[in-house]
């Protein structure tokens, strides 16, 4: 009964310092003693979190924990924070660098594998660490850190290469800067002529939505227009604090907000849950994006749902809601190969002067060349 009551105290908030940002960051939990005070953890969980943070550390901020379900180890939320044995199990297509970064890296801190693009890390510091992240390698890892003299050199790279149109701030988590870092940054990159647009990819609208405040949304409508991707991968995410937030980002930051989930097994591989958290995310202002196929990333193939099982799913799914809401299925090829749509086949038969078409309720439709 304690255990629970705490569960619906951190849920709702309390005091001041609940909507810090900071705070939360600097009262992040990270152990399980700590853990067991918003949930109830097997023996084995506990195992878990002592073996997996060896090769990737556990972290999770008050918040995000606070939306998991203390009693039930299948909770959405749960499943993608807290460490599960699996993670120690590699197969043989795992890579610590699924998608070549490290390969495609000019300056410490940019990947320019795409002509036109080029990603620009700037933190190893996430609010939560999520079990399926790509770059476990690097997360949370201080070294990792582009330090000032890595900024300069990142700058000039992105100057000097004029087929450069879209640089992505991402991390960890770019959000994780303090707003006159993010002003600087961006300043530099919109002074940069050949520079079309900017992308933040960022986290903290679903694990530290506090993060979204009137400041940084000022500083954001100073470098108009910016387009922000954020990473919800279940309805249970979607809050009143993020619903907020996210408004506040809209209307004083105008700000563009898309979305990319993870296909995760267990977590959101049905119809019911992929329907609800696209019409959520259309609800309150957020465009499906990207639903990724899950990187091959280490520690992570507990979570890979079969390509053909998630290209099914998309094809009900085409069916049944709006096309607003329908993000693009998408693999990120290991190796560097950079994203490949999924797309489903609709087309059963060609003709000598028609198409046969079945559509998402499985009836057969002609038309003609």
């Amino acid at each position: 009964m304690e255990l629970v009551s705490s569960y619906q105290k951190q849920k709702t908030g309390s005091g001041p310092e609940w909507l810090d940002w900071k705070w939360q960051i600097q009262n992040r939990i990270k152990d399980s003693s700590e853990l067991e005070n918003y949930i109830r953890i097997s023996s084995e969980e506990k195992e878990a979190l002592l073996t997996c943070g060896e090769v990737f550390s556990f972290s999770a901020t008050p918040y995000y924990l606070g939306l998991a379900d203390p009693e039930d180890p299948n909770c959405p939320i749960r499943l993608q924070v807290i460490p599960r044995k699996e993670e120690l199990d590699t197969r043989a297509w795992d890579r610590k660098d699924p998608l070549a970064e490290e390969s495609y890296m000019p300056v410490k801190g940019v990947t320019h594998r795409y002509p036109d693009r080029a990603l620009w890390y700037l933190s190893h510091v996430c609010a939560v660490y999520c079990r399926f992240c790509t770059r476990k390698r690097k997360v949370s890892q201080s070294a990792e850190t582009p330090g000032t003299e890595d900024w300069k050199d990142a700058i000039h790279y992105f100057r000097e290469h004029t087929e450069i149109k879209e640089v992505i701030l991402s991390g960890g988590d770019p959000l994780n800067l303090s707003d006159s870092k993010l002003d600087y940054l961006l300043s530099e990159l919109k002074s940069i002529p050949h520079i079309n647009q900017v992308r933040i990819h960022t986290r903290y609208p679903v694990t530290l939505p506090m993060r979204i405040t009137h400041e940084l949304c000022q500083v954001l409508k100073k470098h108009f227009p910016i387009y922000l991707v954020t990473h919800f991968n279940h309805s249970k995410e979607l809050t009143e604090l993020v619903k907020e937030r996210i408004g506040m980002l809209a209307k004083e930051g105008a700000v563009t907000v898309l979305n990319q989930a993870v296909l995760l097994k267990g977590i959101n591989n049905s119809v019911g849950a992929l329907t609800d958290l696209f019409y959520g995310l259309t609800k309150i202002g957020i465009k499906p994006y990207y639903l990724h196929h899950c990187d091959e990333v280490f520690g992570s193939s507990h979570f890979r749902v079969p390509i053909e099982e998630g290209v099914e799913l998309m094809k009900q799914i085409r069916g049944s809601i709006s096309g607003l809401s329908v993000p693009l299925y998408v693999v990120d090829l290991t190796g560097g190969g950079g994203k490949v749509p999924l797309p489903a086949n609709y087309l059963e038969e060609t003709k000598n002067s028609s198409y046969v078409f079945r559509n998402y309720k499985g009836d057969l439709y002609e038309i003609g060349f």
